[in-house]
């Protein structure tokens, strides 16, 4: 199944509202960057694909991609890999950090 990309807002707003249902506050999430976000989640970062809380979308392009991540990172206060860009990654993902996820 093809991933479509949606715009900045779009992204945002449903993070967000994911984040909200899911709990936790920013503070207890995890927004990064990837080519292949699921590889990210589940092989990267322990994420269970079962019974965690995870989402992720693909942006327009990969310098849209940063400004979302920037967003919930910088002024949301999420976890994040703002020094390890991918500059071709154009998927965002967040997970809600667990005992066993990295970090």
């Amino acid at each position: 199944m093809a991933v479509t990309a949606q715009s900045n807002q779009q992204i945002v707003s449903d993070f967000e509202a994911y984040m909200h249902r899911k709990g936790g506050g920013f503070r207890a999430w995890f927004v990064g960057l990837s080519e292949d976000a699921k590889m990210s989640l589940f092989r990267d970062h322990g994420v269970k694909e079962e019974g965690d809380a995870w989402i992720y979308a693909r942006a327009g392009t990969p310098d849209d991609a940063w400004v979302i991540e920037r967003f919930f990172v910088e002024v949301g206060g999420t976890d994040g890999g703002l020094g390890g860009v991918e500059t071709t990654a154009s998927e965002v993902y967040a997970y809600k950090k667990a005992p066993h996820t990295k970090p």
